[in-house]
């Protein structure tokens, strides 16, 4: 069978399970062992065993249940709730108000969370009730708050990249780094939207006298220690003192104290944390190690090293391999969730994308910015849908419509990565 025909058949079983109601990560681990029988029959099933036990052993990997742990510590000791109404003061003076500090608060906190959704829920949770008391169009709120949520996974740390390196096998650190400059400056560019829309819409914002008063003291208080836990944690890392894992950790560890420190951490609470984090991270793991099935199926059969070779023989100028990357994400993207995408395609367009010669640090980031996208986009984005649950009153197409504008926004951003790809690769460049 030649690897034309094996990779349909591949993407016809996937497919297949996937319309059949099969979860993505047992439909991935299925298609796997299935190719990997076509292919040889029994006598690879140890090998099997062998890629199970090297992927859960992983030392990169032990940073994903160690970030997720951090994030839950943070969120069930109060730590989250209090940050939201500690940033809000300081942008009464910045065009849009609140809706500024829905973009600050989940760039800040997205360093915590290193999940788009998680984020965006929990600053939703605030933010939402909050907003609607003083007034502001939820059209500016909801928008902003889906937005926001996709830093999630770009600011470090972030779970998709550590999963990136775990299949590439480049650096964590480099990706980390890489993606803290694209994070930042695609927080300015939201937050710039803002200001233009506020401007342009003051309908959508409460009159002044509705605007939350300037305060440093709630700021020092309840939102600072965050920002010295995110940036001793990106510093430990920039500086080379800790490995990412261990920053996770240290992070973890300086994640209770604050806890503890707030007086709001309780024995259920902290339980509550760790069962949260053991589910979080089994699923996580769970189609992790079903994705390494299906890539080890898919560079037995040949299909990776072909298709690349197929790709760089038509001699497509890069711009318009770029396009189709993008075209392949976007529509991608509209029906499967952002981890799972980066596991079925990065097998298989890494190979190709370095052979066209692209960097595999820069591609690792541009990847995530296609993952940001497709979780904006109906009908499947997962912001939208995380939005609109704690939205009462608003459908998913409201949601949707708020969003659109900065959906577009995520897509020039990527545009802008491609022509100015210094914008990821300084950092990493200037750490070393």
């Amino acid at each position: 069978m030649s690897w034309t025909e094996t990779s349909l058949l591949y993407g016809v079983l996937l497919l297949a399970c996937l319309a059949g109601g099969v979860g993505i990560g047992a439909a991935m681990g299925l298609v796997g062992i299935v190719g990997v029988t076509l292919a040889s029959g029994t006598a690879l099933w140890p090998t099997l065993a062998d890629l199970v036990w090297n992927t859960t052993t992983n030392f990169n990997l032990v940073a994903i249940p160690l970030f997720v742990l951090m994030g839950e510590l943070v969120l069930q000791g109060g730590v989250a709730s209090r940050f939201y109404t500690g940033i809000a003061g300081l942008f009464r003076r910045v065009p849009g108000g609140l809706a500024q500090t829905n973009i600050a608060g989940c760039a800040i906190f997205s360093a915590i969370a290193g999940s788009s959704v998680t984020t965006a829920m929990t600053v939703g949770s605030v933010a939402i009730a909050e907003m609607r008391r003083r007034g502001y169009d939820d059209r500016l709120t909801l928008g902003t708050l889906t937005a926001g949520g996709c830093l999630g996974i770009l600011i470090p740390p972030s779970i998709p990249l550590i999963v990136y390196s775990s299949m590439t096998q480049e650096s964590v650190i480099d990706l980390f780094m890489a993606g803290l400059v694209p994070g930042l400056l695609l927080a300015l560019v939201f937050s710039a939207f803002v200001a233009v829309k506020a401007w342009r819409q003051p309908g959508l914002l409460p009159g002044r006298g509705a605007a939350a008063a300037f305060a440093l003291r709630p700021f020092l208080r309840d939102a600072f220690p965050i920002v010295l836990l995110i940036s001793l944690i990106i510093a430990s890392m920039y500086f080379g003192v800790v490995t990412p894992t261990e920053a996770s950790g240290f992070g973890c560890l300086l994640a209770f104290l604050m806890a503890c420190a707030y007086r709001q951490m309780t024995v259920q609470k902290l339980a509550r944390a760790l069962r949260n984090t053991l589910m979080t991270s089994a699923v996580i793991m769970f189609i992790v190690i079903c994705a390494q099935l299906l890539n080890f199926a898919v560079v037995s059969s040949g299909i990776g090293h072909n298709l690349a070779e197929a790709l760089t023989a038509l001699d497509v100028p890069p711009f318009v391999f770029f396009l189709l990357l993008f075209a392949i994400y976007l529509v991608v993207g509209m029906f499967i969730d952002g981890l799972s995408i980066m596991l079925l395609t990065v097998p298989l367009l890494y190979p190709t994308c370095i052979a066209m010669g692209f960097d595999g640090v820069w591609l690792g980031i541009l990847i995530v910015v296609f993952i940001e996208l497709g979780a904006l986009t109906p009908p499947m984005g997962l912001n939208l849908f995380a939005i609109q649950s704690i939205a009462p009153g608003r459908t998913l197409g409201d949601v949707a419509w708020s969003s659109a504008p900065y959906a577009a926004l995520v897509a020039a951003f990527a545009f802008l990565l491609y022509f100015c790809p210094g914008i990821v690769l300084w950092l990493p460049a200037a750490m070393k």
